[in-house]
């Protein structure tokens, strides 16, 4: 398959230069690695502005995940080997040590987690001492990262504020950090979800297997197939079927649902991205659904 190369050796070549600012400027920077796709092509970014021919790949910074404990056990397995095979150093925050110790509440065990991680999240900076975190968001996926910067400044409180942002001019960032701010940083923030895809096809990335098309049961459900699970089950006069499915972005099961598709191979999920309207997460995220600006309140609350 044909991939227009120049395009993605200019978007590496950005991505790469966001990178090194950050490690550049920031004391204890960390980079958000859960083992869904955009962050898999951060991490391989990063490996590439850092790793010398020849001598043994040493990141200058750590890989951070908060764990909500409603994650896929395929991502978190390949979290974990992406993780042993470059010997990167990982820190998990987990919501459970959050609910246990009462900043978070929910209602049902349940209940999604997605919101509630804004909390481990703050909660694992603070302790870390974490100042600048790398994140794989892209302003095509929703229209609240649409408006934000690459470089995004949080204030004490771990939060945005879409009104206060410094302009970026060009590929000039300013990092000063006023006290008690952080930083979100997201290098691959202009890359479309096709950018990702043909990059992964162009690379040979590796990915956790439920990206592809496999059987899987689910109930349609407010045009949307949400996965039949212990903490997804069917409701009353609901009819489930198995069918073929991929899922086009990883996250608590509680609120992501596949797609239906019969994409094996990333040359044909390209095939399908190319055809695709829809961004990923509106086509399959229940929390992004719940009014049109979740996903901005979810940031002022510290989400990343």
């Amino acid at each position: 398959m044909f991939i227009y190369n120049q395009h993605l050796n200019e978007l590496e070549a950005e991505s790469i230069y966001i990178i090194r600012e950050v490690i550049a400027d920031a004391k204890n920077p960390a980079l958000l690695f859960s083992g869904g796709k955009d962050s898999v092509v951060l991490l391989a970014l990063a490996v590439k502005a850092f790793r010398i021919p020849g001598r043994p790949l040493t990141l200058p910074f750590k890989l951070l995940h908060v764990d909500t404990g409603h994650n896929y056990p395929e991502v978190i397995t390949f979290r974990d080997e992406t993780v042993a095979r470059l010997n990167a150093d990982l820190v998990v925050g987990h919501v459970e040590d959050s609910i246990k110790k009462g900043t978070v509440v929910l209602r049902r065990e349940t209940d999604s987690r997605n919101a509630a991680q804004a909390v481990t999240l703050l909660e694992t900076i603070e302790e870390h001492g974490f100042d600048a975190l790398m994140g794989g968001a892209r302003r095509d996926e929703e229209k609240a990262r649409a408006k934000e910067r690459i470089f995004s400044f949080r204030d004490e409180f771990g939060q945005w504020d879409p009104k206060a942002q410094r302009p970026e001019l060009w590929n000039i960032y300013n990092t000063r950090l006023h006290p008690d701010e952080s930083m979100r940083i997201f290098p691959i923030s202009n890359w479309t979800e096709l950018d990702i895809w043909q990059y992964i096809e162009r690379e040979q990335l590796a990915l956790p297997s439920i990206y592809f098309a496999h059987q899987r049961e689910v109930v349609p459900r407010d045009g949307l197939l949400v996965p039949v699970t212990p903490l997804t089950p069917k409701r009353e006069g609901e009819q489930s079927d198995i069918r073929s499915v991929r899922f086009r972005t990883v996250g608590d099961i509680s609120c992501t649902c596949p797609v239906a598709s019969e994409a094996t191979t990333t040359t044909q999920i390209i095939a399908e991205t190319a055809g695709s309207t829809i961004s990923e997460r509106r086509a399959t995220r229940l929390d992004d659904q719940v009014s049109e600006v979740a996903m901005e309140e979810r940031k002022r609350a510290g989400y990343f």
